[in-house]
């Protein structure tokens, strides 16, 4: 297998593995179903646009330095040469899979300033939904095992 398409077997992994990591308040997780979540009234006074920073969960740099270590070390004539550039290939590619695990983990999110009914305020950071929210509007604050989601109250 030719290194190329090793590196970019490496990159499509890394991809895929960051692909399943959302924070979207439209997806729930399979333990938080069918369990009571406490439910608070609010009135929505900013919302801000933020990035959630990308994760580095230490896959991206694994995989991209043993790649680049196995493509390198083919290299070289001797076996001491071939050593070092594997050695020097796999730094390389430990350093670019860490930061495509954190470019494709990284995440547009809102940042929500809530008045509560009883005159207290809460902020809350939540990846984009489908839902739009704007300032003024009647919101539900939902918590369930320690998650909290914002969501636009039933009229």
């Amino acid at each position: 297998m030719s290194g190329f398409m090793r590196m970019s077997l490496s990159v499509a992994l890394v991809l895929a593995l960051g692909a399943c990591a959302t924070s979207s308040p439209d997806v729930v997780q399979r333990g938080d179903a069918q369990r009571m979540a406490q439910v608070q009234d609010g009135v929505l006074l900013s919302i801000r646009t933020v990035t959630i920073d990308g994760s580095q969960s230490g896959i991206g740099a694994t995989v991209g330095g043993v790649t680049g270590a196995v493509a390198g070390a083919t290299r070289g004539g001797s076996n001491a040469e071939s050593n070092v550039i594997g050695l020097l290939v796999g730094a390389a590619g430990a350093v670019a899979g860490n930061a495509i695990e954190r470019m494709s983990t990284r995440e547009e999110a809102n940042e929500l300033l809530v008045q509560l009914k009883g005159g207290e305020r809460r902020a809350i950071i939540q990846a984009k939904g489908s839902e739009t929210l704007v300032p003024g509007d009647a919101v539900l604050i939902v918590t369930t095992g320690g998650k909290v989601r914002v969501t636009r109250a039933p009229r």
